[in-house]
């Protein structure tokens, strides 16, 4: 990865940053010179490992915080300990999702407080715990959203209701934030497969590639790069969301 300084001494903090899209972005925005808060839940294994990987280029630039986030009470410790480890904070990155089915005829509470709980409730309120901080760095916030927020997924009824309220959320947040805040997001297409076997059928995999203009299916780090322009590039951009999905959502 090319190593860039045109985030040296910004503070970032990212939930969900252990794996997958999150590690990606962690990588791409620490090579651009943030140091960052990196927060995980139970992938403590790759949370350690990546803060050793990234620590190793640059020492003491990464650390961890773990919290279950559906504990709102946990959400202004997120920010305090960054502030606190780093003295600012620049950019809230909001990663972190729950995402599985949810039928019609089969959704429950539970499911519906866990996946509008991480999906939009978190990123509200940890939006609303960091603005003090992001305001007086004139700082970004940027939502990991989805493409299904507006081309719903069958049988993902409440997780498309999440991330339909996130893109809400996100348009919201750039009005009552700005002028000092700026609030963007990305919607990413078929990034990687989902880690639960119903995704493992080729067939339907192959389908879903054929339903993208370019024919394949993405790589984290398109995601980072996005995340990367948003927070660094991007002076004049808010209330955006930006789709990074090969061209999918033109055929949906």
């Amino acid at each position: 990865m090319t190593q860039n300084t045109h985030l040296e001494g910004k503070v970032v903090l990212i939930t969900g940053g252990a794996k997958r899209v999150g590690a990606a972005v962690c990588r791409r925005l620490h090579a651009a010179g943030a140091n960052l808060m990196v927060h995980y839940h139970s992938s403590t294994t790759e949370a350690r490992a990546l803060k050793s990987e990234l620590n190793a280029e640059r020492a003491g630039s990464v650390a961890l915080i773990q919290a279950d986030l559906l504990k709102m009470t946990a959400l202004a410790g997120l920010i305090r300990d960054t502030v606190k480890e780093f003295g600012r904070l620049d950019a809230l990155i909001n990663n972190a999702s729950s995402f599985y089915p949810t039928p019609v005829g089969e959704i429950t509470e539970k499911a519906w407080d866990d996946l509008i709980g991480t999906n939009l409730k978190v990123p509200l309120f940890l939006s609303q715990a960091a603005a003090k901080e992001l305001r007086k760095a004139h700082g970004c916030i940027v939502n990991i959203i989805d493409i299904h927020a507006e081309f719903p997924m069958k049988n993902y009824v409440v997780y498309t209701a999440g991330k339909g309220g996130l893109l809400a959320l996100t348009r919201s947040l750039a009005r009552e934030l700005g002028p000092e805040v700026r609030v963007n997001g990305i919607a990413p297409g078929t990034i990687l497969w989902p880690e639960d076997e119903s995704w493992q059928d080729e067939i339907s995999r192959q389908r879903i590639i054929n339903q993208t203009a370019l024919k394949r299916i993405g790589e984290p780090d398109d995601i980072a790069k996005a995340v990367e322009f948003l927070v660094a590039d991007a002076p004049y951009v808010t209330g955006q969301v930006i789709a990074v999905d090969g061209g999918r959502s033109v055929n949906l």
